[in-house]
């Protein structure tokens, strides 16, 4: 029997912390044939050294100082890479897209050894619209509601992030159709912020008016799941049950008592899917937490 396709999707929350706490070693030892990585928050020049091992790396740091940075790793040089810091003229960007061109938030390859276009997604957060948010507070006031994580912003984060995905949408399919017209399957990975289910979310009833399970994040990325375009791997998979959850707080005991949420996806074309053989949620790695993210490793069985 032919070893396993193994793939792997991690949100590191920082390329640096994350060494600190065991990636390169599980990186080492985890035996993936490609790794998608969100939140590298590094620029090229700063990486640790030996910062993806024996990877070939393609990398898109963006250009906000410490934050976002996406990146997939290969075992052979991909046979072709494409960012949006460096578009394609023939398939320009949604204009709801470009101005998070320089962001570092998505990145594509065509893998050099099987038929596969893989890509790794920063989607931003986000946040409340304006009517699930109390009231600004007065100007000079240091005052936060306290059912929200952040000051009040008007719904401005929301706006951002329902213009972001509905820009987004169009780029999937633009890139889903290209990988076919090609004869490769498509696998999109990464960091979606959006826990689609509610077997998604840990506390369903406290999470129904929290930024990343709105009704309408939860429908969005529905209409990009159909059995002729995408299919969620690890929930076919783990069949309908709770979790497994892939984001934990670092705050209190949400994550020893594994109440979290799943916001970290592959989402692959039919075929791809149909070769999925096992999954596993890497919650930590020689007794210690990666990052507030756990790794999303999938087991494909292609010829």
């Amino acid at each position: 029997m032919p070893r396993p396709f193994r793939i792997a999707t991690a949100n590191i929350n920082g390329i640096r912390a994350a060494h600190r706490r065991g990636f390169d070693d599980w990186l080492a030892t985890r035996g993936c044939d490609v790794v998608t990585l969100q939140e590298v928050r590094c620029p090229v020049d700063a990486l640790p050294e030996g910062a993806f091992g024996d990877y070939h790396a393609a990398y898109d740091a963006g250009e906000l100082a410490g934050r976002n940075g996406v990146a997939v790793l290969t075992r052979e040089p991909a046979a072709a890479v494409r960012t949006w810091s460096a578009p394609d003229p023939a398939s320009p960007l949604p204009r709801a897209l470009r101005k998070h061109a320089t962001e570092g938030r998505y990145i594509e390859v065509d893998l050099a050894d099987v038929p596969l276009t893989v890509a790794s997604l920063y989607l931003p957060k986000g946040g409340l619209p304006a009517h699930l948010q109390p009231a600004l507070p007065n100007e000079g006031s240091l005052e936060r509601p306290r059912r929200m994580r952040e000051a009040p912003d008007g719904g401005a984060k929301y706006a951002r992030k329902m213009a972001f995905m509905a820009g987004f949408a169009r780029h999937l399919a633009a890139s889903r159709k290209a990988a076919a017209a090609k004869g490769r399957e498509f696998l999109l990975t990464g960091d979606l912020n959006v826990a689609h289910q509610r077997h998604d979310v840990a506390a369903y009833k406290r999470s129904n008016q929290v930024e990343g399970f709105l009704p309408e994040e939860r429908e969005w990325l529905g209409q990009q799941l159909t059995p002729r375009t995408l299919v969620d791997v690890v929930r076919r998979l783990h069949g309908d049950a709770p979790g497994p959850y892939s984001w934990w707080s670092w705050l209190g005991r949400a994550y020893d008592e594994d109440r979290g949420w799943r916001i970290d996806y592959h989402l692959a074309t039919p075929g791809l899917a149909r070769a999925a053989r096992a999954y596993e949620v890497d919650r930590h790695h020689l007794g210690q937490r990666i990052s507030d993210h756990a790794p999303v490793v999938v087991d494909y069985e292609l010829s």
